[in-house]
């Protein structure tokens, strides 16, 4: 049977900043980002199974997606956690905003690496991970293919 390959799109909105960068960057701000996330695989060729048809429901894909990334990062402010703004993740903690520290700079490449592995862990055996595309602005995208891995 063929593979199929199906992509679901999110959108999150999340801060950061760039520790030790020469530019804007540096300073704290946010995306709206875009994610799209496509796996690949076979339909399920069971016609008495009820997502017969299907590569994966696109509804467990968004389950998968939503709790390791979406929910986790849609208005929150990711720093790396070996940088000065360890000091201000704290303080914006003590007021009850959501932070999240990381062991990498919070760039759209290193994103992508970090919500690869998430995904991967989470999806069916039959079903790999294909790419992911990290949308940070209207121009401007970091992508993630896992033939580029091996």
């Amino acid at each position: 049977m063929s593979k199929i390959r199906i992509t679901k799109q999110f959108d999150f909105e999340t801060g950061h900043a760039l520790y030790g960068y020469d530019g804007k960057c540096k300073n704290v701000h946010g995306h709206s980002y875009k994610l799209s996330v496509t796996v690949i695989g076979t339909p399920i060729s069971d016609s008495s199974n009820v997502k017969y048809g299907m590569v994966i429901d696109f509804g467990d894909l968004k389950k998968i997606v939503a709790s390791e990334i979406v929910n986790k990062f849609d208005h929150a402010t990711v720093f790396n956690k070996n940088t000065p703004h360890i000091e201000l993740a704290e303080e914006l903690k003590k007021r009850e905003h959501s932070v999240i520290l990381v062991d990498y700079q919070p760039t759209s490449e290193m994103m992508l690496i970090d919500f690869a592995e998430k995904i991967k862990n989470r999806l069916p055996e039959n079903i790999q991970l294909h790419s992911l595309k990290l949308r940070e602005t209207g121009t401007s995208h970091a992508e993630w293919y896992a033939s580029d891995q091996e």
